[in-house]
């Protein structure tokens, strides 16, 4: 069964807003193999207005240039790729499609689909949010930065706690750290009496 991954850029203080602002000066070998082991595993990509407007202003002209990340864009346009939009949507980047229907159910067919691989997000935060409230994202990839931006819009709004397991995490040599993150179901209870047992006496 398709897994669906979702992968952000994000600062100490939870901002994902404007990553290449100041996320680049971070990129280095260890997170373009694990960004690229997140999306190049896809082969669906699940994508808001802005974020394929972005990607596709760029890697066509990257896979037609044929330079060192040549092989990536051709992995992104040999992809799927759906777009969520309320605005009807004209597309010249091949393989590109506007979802239709409801996000989450269309998502949820996805994910019943046999065969295939994973289906990848890229920022697209609007969707994230909506399908982590659902429960439909099975690995949450947060790379987050040392750096606290202080101000823009935050990944996690105003709502009910959204509990999350641990899947893994791995440190980079910038501060970089590559947490990826799983549905958790209830959120695990206790107060400080269970917490003192665990003290050192």
């Amino acid at each position: 069964m398709p897994k669906v991954t979702a992968g952000l850029f994000i600062s100490l203080d939870g901002v994902i807003a404007d990553p290449p602002e100041w996320h680049f000066p971070y990129f280095n070998d260890e997170m373009g193999a694990a960004v690229t082991a997140q999306l190049g595993a896809a082969d669906t990509m699940l994508l808001g207005r802005a974020t394929y407007d972005a990607f596709a202003g760029a890697w066509p002209q990257r896979e037609a240039a044929g330079a060192a990340d040549a092989t990536l864009a051709k992995s992104f346009g040999d992809a799927r790729k759906i777009v969520v939009s309320h605005q009807r949507l004209e597309f010249v980047w091949r393989n590109s499609e506007q979802l239709k229907g409801d996000l989450l159910a269309a998502v949820a067919e996805l994910k019943q689909q046999p065969g295939g691989s994973d289906i990848a997000i890229s920022g697209s935060v609007s969707i994230v949010r909506q399908l982590l409230a659902a429960g439909l994202i099975d690995e949450l990839h947060l790379f987050v930065h040392p750096l606290a931006l202080r101000t823009g819009e935050r990944l996690f709004d105003e709502g009910s706690p959204l509990p999350l397991r641990l899947l893994s995490a791995q440190p980079f040599t910038t501060g970089v750290v590559h947490l990826v993150y799983g549905p958790q179901g209830d959120a695990p209870t206790g107060d400080y009496n269970d917490a003192k047992a665990h003290l050192p006496q």
